[in-house]
């Protein structure tokens, strides 16, 4: 999924995006509709995101070594102390259960696995089979890209020297770097010989239990644990600090924060994990900063519409800011059903399959001041060329979104509005209304690129509640149909006749 930059923004852009990358430009603009467009606003990070365990700092408390029963030494302390892991690999069975107040932290490089060593294999045919690894069968539960064979479901991955291997849903697709698991007999099959070679199975569905408050989890590194579809590796309760961990190759979701309030999500690496990166469920007042969230969604879930890619929120606030979002199969950002007062600000989100930010059915919130860049280009089930499909920033049936701020480049489409016949939420009906786009640049030179607003059915948009205004558009010519309203195709004079951007800018 990863490309560079430079294939995605043409020459005349290249120049803006490099002076906010180096940190020529620093500071804020202003939020004002007086401000200037002619030159593109600061946006995202100047300095790259530091993030992962090498930030995690000294740890003093007690000292928990490879081989202890973690959760036996969590229980003989009181509520409070902080628990110093060594240098090595913990597997743990069971979610761990800290008391209030605890630090769960690592200075020397812990391993918190979820996985168990397979080591008997016999040979069958062309094969290599394991028994008696495997849960009863159990059911599906999201939607895979692959809507037909389905593979994205099951949790019991199979890693081999480290190396995450492939799921195929049949023994005849068995090829070199894949496994094959029947659940019914309860036996895993491999392409490769195994001899020699260290094979691991994730077992375990969670790291943590998050039902007690204050707990802080620091320098840890979080893998193979087979979490379900929607769940997570790490689970996150109330007033939890998860600080400098590297959350990676879990199946379902690396972190989840749920009904966690005044959570804090800093400076963490969460990357290949099997579903999302990071994902917020009925949680207030929540940070996520200094993060990067990347490749993430490696186990086929849908791309496009289910609940995969970096990071997702639903029914929460908070504030996602000097994140790296980048390569992940499926949107970048997304705020969905009933998010409110959500601020989205100074990332970088580059490269993702799907939208780089979108913001769906949810109430007030800010997308401001972000580098989105090459994102929407993925083409899988569900998806396409138009205005619907692959923005950079895409607020759909919102109420109450302002974008300000952002430089938006090279992205399948700029900045879609979408109207939707959506329902109702807790905080009113889903419409779209009161929208505000104001002092982003937009580059739309290739493809079919296009910013504008979208309406199906019978969800109408009153005039004068969705504004352009004051934003920087680079095109191939003056006469370039790159906007749409109404479902017409229009030149910038066109779009400007319609209302939009009459202080824009066109070059």
């Amino acid at each position: 999924m990863t490309r560079s930059i430079e294939r995605r923004i043409p020459p005349q852009s290249l120049i803006a995006v490099a002076l906010l990358l180096t940190g020529v430009l620093t500071g804020c603009t202003s939020n004002d509709d007086t401000a200037s467009a002619t030159a593109p606003p600061p946006a995202g990070p100047t300095t790259p995101i530091a993030a992962g365990i090498d930030r995690a700092g000294p740890c003093t408390g007690v000292q928990v070594e490879p081989g202890a029963d973690v959760q036996r030494v969590l229980d003989s302390h009181p509520a409070g102390t902080t628990y110093c892991f060594g240098r090595g690999l913990f597997r743990i069975g069971k979610p761990l259960k800290p008391q209030p107040g605890d630090t769960l932290a690592s200075s020397a490089g812990a391993i918190i696995s979820g996985s168990r060593i397979v080591k008997t294999w016999s040979r069958e045919g062309a094969h290599w089979v394991a028994r008696d690894l495997l849960p009863a069968p159990y059911g599906r539960v999201g939607k895979c890209e692959d809507n037909r064979a389905n593979p994205c479901h099951q949790g019991e991955q199979i890693f081999v020297d480290g190396n995450h291997l492939a799921r195929v849903t049949t023994k005849a697709k068995l090829a070199p770097g894949k496994f094959f698991q029947d659940y019914e007999r309860d036996l895993t099959y491999l392409a490769d010989d195994p001899a020699g070679k260290l094979v691991e199975m994730s077992h375990a569905h969670s790291a943590t239990d998050g039902n007690v408050p204050r707990v802080t989890v620091r320098g840890l590194t979080i893998q193979h644990f087979a979490s379900r579809p929607q769940k997570a590796a790490l689970t996150v309760g109330d007033d939890w600090l998860v600080e400098a961990n590297e959350v990676r190759w879990n199946h379902a979701v690396g972190i989840l924060v749920a009904r966690g309030d005044r959570a804090r999500l800093l400076h963490n690496k969460v990357v290949h994990n099997g579903q999302l990166g990071i994902s917020q469920h009925r949680s207030e007042h929540v940070l996520m900063a200094g993060n990067e969230v990347s490749r993430n969604n490696t186990d086929g879930f849908w791309v496009i519409d289910w609940e995969s890619g970096g990071i997702k929120s639903t029914r929460s606030s908070g504030v996602i800011e000097n994140n790296l979002v980048e390569a992940n199969l499926g949107n970048g950002i997304w705020s969905d059903v009933a998010d409110y007062d959500r601020h989205i600000r100074t990332n970088r989100i580059i490269d993702n399959a799907a939208d780089g930010v979108r913001y769906e059915i949810s109430y007030e919130g800010t997308i401001e001041r972000n580098l989105v860049v090459g994102n929407g280009f993925f083409g899988g089930r569900g998806s396409g060329p138009t205005l619907l499909d692959g923005a950079g920033i895409n607020v759909n049936t919102s109420t109450g979104v302002t974008i300000t701020g952002n430089v938006v480049a090279g992205n399948l489409n700029g900045i879609s509005l979408q109207s939707r016949p959506r329902g109702n939420g807790p905080r009113g009906p889903y419409v779209l209304r009161n929208i505000t786009v104001k002092v982003n640049r937009v580059t739309m030179t290739e493809g079919s690129a296009q910013t504008g607003v979208a309406q199906l059915g019978d969800a109408d948009i009153p005039a004068g509640t969705l504004k352009f205004r004051k934003n920087s558009y680079d095109l191939e010519s003056p006469e370039a149909r790159r906007f749409e309203t109404q479902g017409r195709d229009l030149t910038p004079a066109q779009w400007q006749a319609a209302g939009f951007d009459p202080d824009g800018r066109f070059d």
